[in-house]
């Protein structure tokens, strides 16, 4: 395309998921549609998703409800909710004979648990309303003049002109999969306000150093309750993973952004409970049945019906009950300080891992600079934006991947109906 200008009803910035539900519903209406990606392939962040399973929505139908999980910033999206909201995005994916599941959570994925399966039935879509993609494609910049963007010059020398433009560059997350910050440099340079930006759904690094020799381990139904300064401040049970710096998994990222805060005011400690659905009574007659029956054997050897075998002998180590013991010779004591152990693993929060970590990033393009009616900037008079280059953000469970399809529903919608 170098050197060549190309016209178009409609040209969206970003092939991500809010980019081609953009260009789907825009495309839907006969408008002349592209999407430039500077990828080689469209959907990248997409694959990753739900590790790699893509959770595509949340199975929460009442609006209201669907909107609390956004926080303060929630009721921005009622009606790109209203519109398109999870009962729409389960019907498009089963209207292009996508099968899908419901798992704890109300979280939706593919029923055979591939990203790749969304992304296929997405680019068909896209073919069927003759939208052109343009991969490898990078925008150096945008040219604006008498509140319109009138054209997008690319690196390579190309320039593409269109009546609507719709940016959806996602934030700074993963930037391995594009996303550098650039749609916000562009919005910031159009006069839209930036708020704040920092990593949401996010790893955490802990000070303990033990965190290492877990490294892959993964548990479920673990509670895990957060203290700022000693004070209890969260509470939550589900799964984490052990990582070589900390912590991850649906529990620590839904809570990340939380702590993110707290660690602003204090010292921020994590209190593992490893056996949450037994009391310390119940926990400790369980205990000493098993090791009842275990007789000779040695406590080293005696908790592997209790937990998996790669965190054993740091409860052990920290339970200070010598592993050659047999464990019909550990005392009441003893026994009282092992249950103490497994309901009090407790480790200090360093950082958050950083947002070129996160999932999510919060923050971004002002809600004030965007009518949430049609997603268009109140600034820039053929500018919309969508997905996660707003201030939107949510926490796991489908509630990120639901808010970028919506909007970018809304945004390609009302882009083309502008064109009428």
């Amino acid at each position: 395309m170098r050197n060549l200008e190309e016209k178009f009803d409609i040209a969206i910035i970003g092939g991500g998921p809010a980019g081609i539900m953009a260009g789907i519903r825009a495309g839907e209406s006969g408008a002349n549609v592209i999407i430039i990606e500077k990828n080689s392939i469209l959907g990248k962040k997409l694959l990753l998703t739900g590790g790699g399973r893509c959770n595509i929505t949340n199975a929460e139908f009442d609006i209201k409800r669907l909107i609390s999980h956004y926080g303060k910033n929630g009721s921005f999206l009622y009606n790109a909710f209203f519109l398109f909201g999870p009962k729409e995005v389960i019907s498009f994916f089963e209207s292009k004979d996508v099968k899908l599941k419901v798992e704890r959570g109300k979280r939706v994925f593919p029923a055979d648990n591939k990203a790749n399966t969304i992304l296929k039935a997405l680019i068909s879509s896209l073919k069927k309303k003759k939208v052109k993609v343009l991969v490898d494609a990078e925008v150096h910049r945008l040219s604006c003049k008498d509140k319109k963007v009138k054209k997008i010059f690319l690196k390579n020398g190309g320039v593409i002109l269109a009546q609507k433009y719709i940016i959806t560059t996602g934030g700074l997350s993963y930037k391995e999969t594009g996303s550098t910050g650039a749609g916000l440099r562009w919005a910031k340079q159009t006069n839209h306000k930036i708020e704040e930006t920092s990593a949401s759904l996010v790893p955490l690094k802990t000070r303990e150093l033990w965190v290492k020799d877990l490294q892959g381990l993964a548990l479920k139904n673990i509670k895990i309750t957060v203290k700022l300064n000693n004070k209890k401040k969260i509470e939550k049970i589900g799964e984490i993973l052990f990582t070589h710096f900390g912590l991850s998994g649906p529990i620590i990222l839904g809570i990340s952004k939380e702590i993110g805060e707290m660690l602003k005011k204090g010292e921020v400690k994590l209190v593992l409970d490893m056996k949450p659905g037994l009391e310390i009574r119940t926990l400790k007659r369980r205990i000493e049945n098993d090791f009842y029956k275990q007789g000779n054997r040695l406590f080293k050897n005696s908790l592997n019906e209790l937990f998996p075998k790669m965190i054993i002998p740091l409860i052990i180590d920290f339970s200070k009950i010598d592993p050659q013991k047999k464990v019909s010779e550990i005392t009441k004591k003893e026994k009282s300080r092992l249950v103490e152990v497994i309901k009090n693993i407790e480790m200090t929060v360093d950082s958050l891992m950083g947002v070129e970590l996160a999932i999510v990033t919060a923050g971004g393009v002002s809600l004030r600079d965007i009518d949430s009616k049609t997603m268009k900037s109140k600034i820039i008079d053929n500018l919309f934006f969508a997905g996660e280059i707003i201030d939107i953000d949510g926490p796991t469970g489908g509630f990120n991947l639901q808010a970028s399809f919506s909007t970018g529903h809304l945004a390609g919608k009302s882009a083309a109906e502008e064109l009428k």
